[in-house]
């Protein structure tokens, strides 16, 4: 069975969002990127957590999960995000140009629709921070149609923590023995 895919978005996941103080964790450090079609002259300032990356790289280390950026960032999240956290390039997605007015504007985050058709009928345990009451009723229905699925969902201004990450190896854990248990299961009812 191929490992579940691991969904990664880096806005209020890598990059978390300034509080209402407009400060980020003390955690996170700064850094000045220059994303693709921006001129040099105006970067983008973003504060990553260095500890992020060895945390990620263990992970995709037990090939557990198989990593793909899904991120508005596209290319950059495997051109500048991934490098400043010591992360290999891995694929990425390359979702159309949204422009932003609502991440929600039928309801459900935007990039659902794009999962949803990439996807197909994988498993996928999908990291980010802006999902609603449907994108979950969306996972649950996956699912229970055989596709497991799981939305790990930090706090915008504070990102992704440790205890994400146990979660995310927990449920690929999960996807690897349920296909087995249901394999030993019709085996049983075809014994008896």
């Amino acid at each position: 069975m191929r490992p579940p895919y691991l969904l990664l978005d880096i806005d209020g996941i890598l990059i978390p969002f300034p509080d209402a103080k407009k400060t980020t964790p003390a955690t996170h450090m700064r850094h000045n990127v220059v994303p693709t079609g921006r001129s040099a002259a105006a970067p983008v300032t973003i504060w990553l957590n260095p500890a992020h990356g060895p945390l990620l790289m263990k992970v995709i280390q037990t090939g557990l999960v198989t990593p793909v950026w899904w991120t508005s960032w596209r290319q950059d999240a495997t051109a500048l995000i991934g490098p400043l956290l010591g992360l290999p390039p891995f694929p990425y997605i390359d979702l159309p140009p949204h422009q932003i007015t609502t991440s929600h504007p039928n309801g459900y985050l935007w990039k659902r629709d794009h999962v949803d058709s990439w996807l197909g009928d994988a498993f996928a345990i999908w990291i980010d921070d802006g999902f609603t009451r449907l994108d979950h009723a969306w996972a649950a229905e996956r699912t229970a149609h055989g596709q497991a699925t799981a939305l790990i969902q930090p706090a915008p201004h504070v990102g992704l923590l440790t205890e994400h990450l146990i979660e995310t190896l927990g449920q690929a854990a999960l996807a690897h023995v349920a296909p087995a248990a249901a394999s030993d299961s019709s085996c049983e009812a075809e014994a008896a």
